[in-house]
């Protein structure tokens, strides 16, 4: 049998156990059950089910998703749920019984959610994507990749559901905070960081796991920002714009793709062959494993309606190219009695097991399929990766508005009032898709700014002031004694993706935790969080308006997982920081930006608009697009890469070299960009590309290129730039991609709206 010779490449190797397969075998290996619904936890004992038992005795189990996750949804808290060591035990004792209880022996795969950290109790909580696209350091990036895959690996996951690639145009979408923003280009690149930092230099190793490209495609684009809605979108936009990222990741190496539950055009994602075979396997050579979002094949049937019942749903996302189901439901329904009725040809089936056996083979798991328990209990949520996150949660901090320089505060002097619902709610500050945490695991901006000030905790006062959401106003008095005391008050605010995790609510006179009757639940982001309004919850603004009357300083901190559109505050606040979801260690990061200890050099990915009424305001539209509206124009309150620091940058002396270049011929950009100020820091160093004219309708400009550098005060870096087809290319009237011959503008600055600018000619 030579699919158990290790020296055998992989698809020999699942060639050859496929031939030894039975159909409910084969079955077996398309369908992903609920993994913590897999065993008990009791006495810290693991013990199996009977129902997982009976599964891997009649055929198998072809993967298990989430087998440690931990949340509200799964009904695994800290108190039942699995430490890193029991976790990584855990899953050693369901290997080892697949392995000796079924007839060939064949492994399972463990998927896992790491969207921004792996989704298990004790690893770290990094910034969510929002947040870590806003850095705009891909090499830091690829670092936090390579952590959360050593903290899933060691515990016994092989896989994951990340990167989210999709590409946002309609912010009030509850999963923008999922997403690195609304450029393709900026999102490609972070892709590939994912794809490396995940996967590493060989998926056998010990600190890799398979990436999962996800949604395949248009999620971002939905109708009306509500989650998984219809995608009105033509084939140029699609090739050009939302494929990008995915084209690149696949490039990189990207072993697994996840379909959208949307539909384009008329057709769901799920049973769309176009995009699962024609081009995704075909035009790219994807030949790794599809699987399934949760419950996306039942909406064929109960949904999107172009099935007639579950078995014709099962059959059609098979045949469209649908690998693996997450849930396994309709394929372990439909699938064995499909083939028996000749509604399903043999030789489909074996080519979706046969991907999965594949990928098995490629990950080790036939060689290697334990978890090791000493290993996790070292790396999941280190010192080390506590120290990362608070590394990129600083650079992806965002510094909107600085008026008069009010910040950094001063550590020599003066009271700081810290008041709003935000500053000490931890849960609040680490977005969708997070394990239970302890008390003490999350650093809030409240206790971050304590630490500036440990050794005279008297100048530090807090008040929650009020809720996210709701209308209740009791705590705004006591609010409003502590902004009486302080010199200077920092308004924390924003929204919160936080699900039920039995916390209770807060006393909002005291700020003490209180366990009330009915949980009240704040979350008001989040995937099926969709909002009409992107203006804060609650009576947010009315606790900073009444604050703001006393004439002392304000600064406004939001963590959130979508814009804020709240023109009061940008006139009115001081300063305004946006800190997204900043994970475990965001209250420390805040308070580094706060006191200067970090000089702010995130940038914004998002376009923030002054008001709802002027979406979509993503920022490579079409010229064609319009200026203003009857009340404003139709320019953002704050344009795509922006944000400021607290130095001063200037750029000079940009030149293309050569001026005039062949449509498959390169040319070089440079220029030189000067620390001006007294602080060091780091600019992100922006490229735009302008077609002056073209056969097809194009954007004003869109980003080619970024680079950010890191400059001492006075210091003069030259940075260099390579423009050639990629960055001058875009499809063309036959959708294929085409460099025309004409006149390109070069634009290279500070953000998108503030730039030098130099000609570039392609001959014909």
């Amino acid at each position: 049998m030579s699919y158990k010779d290790p020296n055998k490449p992989a698809g020999e190797r699942a060639e050859d156990l496929l031939g030894l397969m039975t159909l409910e075998e084969k079955v077996g290996q398309l369908i992903q059950p609920f993994g913590w619904q897999t065993y008990e936890h009791r006495d810290g004992k693991i013990t199996l089910t009977e129902d997982f038992k009976t599964q891997v005795q009649q055929g198998g189990v072809g993967s298990l998703y989430g087998m440690l996750r931990a949340d509200p949804w799964t009904g695994v808290s800290l108190e039942s749920g699995l430490s890193p060591r029991g976790g990584a035990e855990a899953v050693n004792t369901l290997q080892r019984y697949v392995l000796e209880h079924s007839r060939l022996g064949i492994p399972v795969l463990i998927g896992e959610e790491c969207s921004h950290g792996h989704m298990a109790i004790g690893a770290t909580v990094f910034p969510v994507p929002l947040s870590l696209g806003s850095s705009w350091n891909v090499e830091l990036y690829r670092e936090v990749c390579r952590a959360v895959a050593l903290e899933t690996r060691s515990q016994g996951g092989a896989v994951t559901y990340s990167p989210v690639l999709d590409v946002v145009r309609d912010p009030r979408w509850g999963r923008t905070e999922e997403c690195f923003g609304e450029d393709a280009y900026l999102i490609g690149e972070m892709a590939v960081a994912a794809v490396e930092g995940l996967q590493g230099e060989s998926l056998q190793n010990p600190g890799s796991v398979g990436a999962t490209l996800k949604h395949f495609v248009g999620y971002g684009s939905s109708e009306g920002g509500r989650n998984a809605g219809p995608v009105h979108m033509g084939w140029r936009e699609l090739l050009e714009v939302d494929l990008l990222p995915f084209k690149k990741a696949v490039e990189a190496g990207a072993v697994s793709i996840m379909p959208a539950y949307n539909e384009i055009d008329g057709v769901p994602c799920t049973t769309n062959s176009v995009l699962l075979e024609d081009i995704l396997r075909k035009a790219w050579g994807f030949e790794g494993l599809v699987i399934t979002d949760c419950g996306a094949i039942d909406m064929l049937a109960a949904g999107h309606d172009v099935a007639e019942d579950g078995m014709d749903a099962a059959v059609q996302a098979l045949k469209a190219g649908i690998d693996m189901e997450m849930s396994g439901e309709m394929y372990g329904s439909y699938l064995l009695e499909a083939v028996r009725q000749g509604r399903l040809d043999m030789e489909l089936l074996d080519r979706a097991a046969l991907r999965v056996l594949t990928l098995k083979f490629r990950l080790g798991l036939f060689e290697q399929p334990f978890a090791d328990p000493e290993a996790a209990e070292r790396v999941i949520g280190s010192e080390q990766h506590r120290l990362l996150a608070r590394q990129v949660a600083g650079e992806s901090i965002i510094l909107l508005k600085n008026e008069a320089d009010v910040l950094p505060l001063s550590k020599a002097s003066g009271t700081i009032a810290v008041i709003g619902p935000n500053a000490d709610a931890g849960y609040n500050q680490l977005g969708d898709y997070t394990s239970p945490q302890p008390p003490d695991r999350v650093t809030t901006v409240l206790r971050g700014i304590r630490s500036k000030l440990a050794a005279e905790p008297q100048r530090v006062l807090y008040a929650p002031g009020c809720r996210i959401k709701g209308d209740s106003r009791e705590g705004f008095e006591a609010a409003m004694a502590c902004a009486e005391q302080a010199d200077t008050i920092v308004m924390v605010v924003g929204g919160s993706s936080a699900r039920d995790f039995g916390e209770g609510s807060i006393d909002l006179k005291t700020g003490a935790s209180k366990v009330t009757e009915n949980a009240w639940n704040d979350m008001d982001c989040g995937e099926g969080i969709d909002r009409m309004s992107l203006a804060l919850s609650g009576v947010q603004l009315e606790l900073i308006q009444q604050i703001h009357q006393l004439g002392k300083p304000v600064i406004v901190v939001y963590i959130n997982g979508r814009p804020v559109s709240e023109p009061w505050i940008d006139e009115h606040a001081h300063a305004i920081l946006e800190a997204w979801y900043p994970g475990q260690e965001g209250g420390q990061a805040v308070a580094d930006i706060l006191f200067g200890d970090v000089n702010p050099s995130g940038k914004l990915t998002l376009s923030v608009p002054k008001d709802v009424g002027q979406l979509p305001v993503y920022y490579n539209g079409k010229r064609s697009r319009g200026k203003r509206y009857l009340e404003a124009d139709s320019q953002p309150q704050y344009p795509f890469g922006y944000g400021l620091s607290y130095t001063s940058y200037a750029y000079s002396a940009l030149k293309v070299e050569p001026e005039v270049i062949a449509a498959d011929e390169t040319a070089t950009v440079t220029l030189d960009i000067q620390n001006t100020g007294e602080r060091e820091g780091a600019e992100v160093v922006q490229l735009y590309i302008s077609d002056v004219a073209s056969k097809v309708t194009r954007p004003a400009r869109e980003l080619k290129a970024f680079r950010k550098i890191r400059l001492a005060p006075g210091e003069k870096q030259t940075v260099q730039f390579t423009v050639g087809p990629e960055q001058l290319q875009y499809i063309g009237p036959d959708l294929q991609p085409v460099v025309e011959p004409g006149s390109f503008k070069v634009l290279v600055g500070k953000h998108v709206n503030d730039t030098l600018s130099a000609d570039l000619t392609v001959r014909g």
